[in-house]
């Protein structure tokens, strides 16, 4: 295993992460309203067709009825939370890491590091469950034909005013049963192929942009194929109405498999797989351009 970098500082950390997330918001949210509409369509009346027939459909409906502004309906509010949810997202990695280790130059084996990635998803849940809630609500009321919430943050007060905090948070448990052991594959997968990708003799922080690339881009399909389904889980109660599932996702995976079997566990899949190696391969890339910045500005920070 090649050598792994000490972990950063907390200064650094935010301004790199937060940049990484902003880049993989810019590439990957339109397919994100894609994997949430579909994930929310209603079931069909008897006789009746789909909402979507499947991911392109969806796409060139969304187009065509909204325009380019459809598929970044509810940009605002994941926008708005990448810069702290990124800079703790990766200051929880680090922090995880440094944990575990009991001299400074230890290297950490993969599941030390699969630890240490899940403690990042524990770090970042308390920025993302609001903001995944906003958004979900803004991705699926164009395609009902309401327009409840003019924006991000009415949508925000709106749901404040209805249920108190406990409104804005409504999925905290689905979005950590999602995070917690994805963002420990995403972390480890990452770290995995970097080592794997850097050539003998070589540091890890001299990758070349491609391999990058690569390893952001497959560390980010490892971590959707262990997300999508606590991910549909959280979306459908998400924007259920208020009283529907009582008892959490275990009323929302029960009615799923009774009314749409195991296999819509995974809707919204191509979707996810199409987004998903393009926007963490921008995240990454995002992440290691702006930390060779900083310690070349503020090598001492």
């Amino acid at each position: 295993m090649a050598k792994q970098p000490q972990p950063i500082s907390p200064f650094k950390n935010f301004f790199a992460g937060g940049f990484g997330g902003v880049c993989l918001v810019f590439v990957g949210h339109p397919l994100d309203t894609i994997k949430v509409r579909l994930q929310t369509q209603p079931k069909p009346q008897a006789g009746q067709a789909p909402l979507y027939s499947g991911t392109f459909d969806c796409f060139r409906k969304t187009l065509v009825g909204e325009g380019v502004r459809g598929l970044y309906r509810g940009m605002a509010a994941p926008i708005i939370g990448v810069t702290p949810m990124y800079a703790v997202c990766f200051f929880g990695f680090g922090l995880g890491k440094r944990l575990q280790q009991r001299k400074p130059d230890d290297v950490l084996t993969y599941p030390q590091l699969f630890a240490a990635g899940m403690l990042s998803g524990v770090f970042t849940t308390v920025i993302m469950a609001p903001g995944e809630r906003i958004k979900c609500l803004l991705q699926i009321q164009a395609a009902t034909g309401e327009t409840k919430y003019s924006g991000s943050l009415d949508c925000a007060k709106q749901l404040y005013r209805e249920a108190g905090i406990r409104g804005v948070y409504k999925g905290t448990v689905l979005t950590l049963m999602r995070d917690v052991p994805a963002s420990g594959m995403y972390f480890m997968t990452y770290e995995w192929l970097k080592n794997i990708l850097t050539p003998e003799g070589k540091s890890v922080s001299d990758l070349s942009v491609p391999r990058i690339l690569f390893a952001g881009g497959l560390a980010g399909i490892f971590n959707w194929v262990v997300a999508i389904p606590p991910d549909v889980l959280k979306s459908r109660f998400q924007t259920a109405p208020e009283g529907k599932y009582p008892n959490g996702f275990r009323d929302v995976l029960r009615e799923l498999i009774r009314e749409e079997g195991v296999a819509s566990l995974y809707k919204g899949f191509t979707a996810v797989m199409i987004r998903a190696f393009p926007a963490n391969a921008a995240c990454f890339l995002g992440f290691e351009v702006a930390m060779k910045f900083l310690n070349w500005v503020a090598p001492g920070l």
